[in-house]
């Protein structure tokens, strides 16, 4: 979507969405007032780094637990003579609640634990009160509605994000150029609602202290949705057929879910919520897990879930998301990262029509480019461009030896996270090749080049250095099944 003019100042409000607006505010305010966190709770920060795509955004950045709405520029930023021309940013939504298939789960948990009976029949019960006493009690409030959906918390992931890129690149974010703005989104509603969210951030550091209006109200409407783009995996016929519809693409994860390291993991859980083990297994020990990440992340509690894990049951249940990742979105076969090529290319499409507008002397027609999407968009381009790419591949074998792996899912595609590209034009430069340069951040800090390390490239030597990805990869052909399945023999 390349949003229109929007009509700002509008001299009066509809009495019923003033209403609306008002109590939205109240409701807010009461959520907020709610959710305090306590950030330096010991047991929240122990588990944190390791709830992989279930990690805050504010986790991998702890500076935005203080102030989030306030930016911090990279030292290695280009500044000077050389003035950022474009912006091309890929961002996954922001905090979502559990998917209804996550919450069956936990439902399937929560009545095991509430079918142990009184404890008073168990060994060394008298008087005690574990962890799964209190979670007998705690309530189960997530409901099959919520699937997926993006929630408040998720929507103040978007504007504060907004504030700090606009602060970050003023130049860029002006109030010119709001009205050039292309957004692009997944058809999910937790990446349309993120797009909107960013908008009304945007609005809030044009205009502080106004109430933002209703996107439509802006005359830009919602995103433009494109899922060739942002979901590019759902239209890859090779990628669902030998890795998302084959039953054994993920061996290695269903590997390591019968490993020593998850039994040993699932042994003690069983013994913490005094369960039969049998009655437990791995999908049900990760959705565990990860409501507590959810409770954190959402309600802002330190619910009674963290108190079943230790650091090491931590690192083990990362891993076995990390395995998920790597074999169906990352190295683990290479129609995992080929499938993204169009939105590699479309990606460079935009910036090799802002370096011809700037050599035209003409005004960049879209300096700034949001595009919303998912874990599963962001990391698939990632990989492609060579990215936290270890030695050895991720096995259902080797998790000692992936201690200090770089392939670290929560570290890379948090809640929130962001790809962004910015083209700068260097007025001093001493040969039309130095004048437009780029440099990538990842989650707000500067991403150095795969191929050199190095902080910023020539835009020319970027484009030859991704030549066989920008001329050679088409969709068609990589995506095209072939008569023999080929996911045997990829690593």
């Amino acid at each position: 979507m390349l949003c229109g003019t929007p009509g700002f100042l509008r001299a009066s409000v509809a009495p019923a969405a003033a209403l609306a607006a008002a109590l939205a505010a109240a409701l807010f305010s009461s959520l907020a007032h709610c959710s305090l966190l306590e950030p330096r709770d010991p047991v929240t920060s122990v588990l944190s780094p390791y709830f992989g795509t279930k990690t805050r955004y504010e986790d991998v950045n702890p500076r935005l637990l203080s102030d989030p709405e306030a930016p911090r520029r990279d030292p290695e930023l280009l500044e000077g003579t050389c003035t950022p021309v474009q912006l091309v940013a890929l961002i996954r939504h922001g905090t979502r609640y559990p998917t209804a298939k996550q919450i069956s789960k936990l439902r399937q948990l929560h009545g095991l634990l509430q079918a142990r009976g009184p404890a008073d029949g168990r060994p060394g019960s008298a008087g005690s009160r574990g962890p799964g006493a209190a979670l007998t009690d705690w309530p189960l409030w997530y409901a099959d509605w919520m699937d997926g959906q993006l929630v408040e918390k998720g929507r103040q992931d978007m504007r504060q994000l907004a504030l700090r890129l606009a602060s970050l690149f003023p130049a860029l974010f002006t109030r010119e150029n709001y009205g050039r703005l292309r957004l692009v989104t997944s058809s999910k509603h937790r990446c349309m609602d993120s797009g909107a969210a960013f908008l009304q951030g945007l609005w809030q550091h044009y205009y502080p202290g106004l109430s933002p209006p209703d996107v439509a109200d802006m005359e830009c409407g919602p995103p433009r949705v494109n899922d060739k783009l942002m979901r590019f995996f759902d239209h890859c016929e090779k990628f669902l057929t030998e890795v998302e519809r084959n039953a054994t693409a993920l061996y290695h994860v269903e590997a390591f879910k019968t490993g020593p390291e998850m039994q040993n993991t699932l042994k003690k859980v069983a013994a913490t919520l005094e369960v039969p083990v049998n009655d437990l297994n791995a999908d049900l020990i990760q959705v565990a897990f990860f409501t507590c990440s959810f409770d954190l992340a959402i309600r802002g509690v330190k619910s009674p879930w963290c108190d079943v894990f230790d650091i090491d049951d931590a690192k083990v249940l990362e891993y076995l998301n990390d395995l998920k990742q790597y074999w169906k979105r990352s190295y683990g076969y290479t129609i995992n990262s080929r499938s993204s090529c169009t939105l590699f290319q479309d990606i460079f499409q935009h910036l090799d029509k802002a370096v011809e507008q700037q050599q035209r002397s003409q005004p960049v027609s879209s300096p700034v480019i949001l595009q919303f999407g998912h874990a599963e968009t962001l990391l698939p381009l990632l990989s492609l461009m060579g990215y936290f790419k270890d030695k050895e591949p991720l096995t259902a074998y080797n998790y000692k030896k992936q201690m200090h792996r770089k392939f670290r899912s929560g570290h890379i595609v948090p809640y929130a996270s962001n790809l962004i590209f910015v083209l700068y034009h260097c007025e001093n430069a001493k040969t039309p090749k130095e004048e437009f340069q780029v440099q990538m951040l990842l989650n707000e800090k500067v991403l150095p080049l795969a191929h050199s390390q190095e902080t910023v490239s020539l835009y020319e030597d970027m484009k030859n250095h991704y030549k066989d990805i920008l001329q050679n990869c088409q969709t068609n052909e990589e995506c095209k099944l072939t008569k023999v399945n080929s996911t045997s023999d990829e690593l």
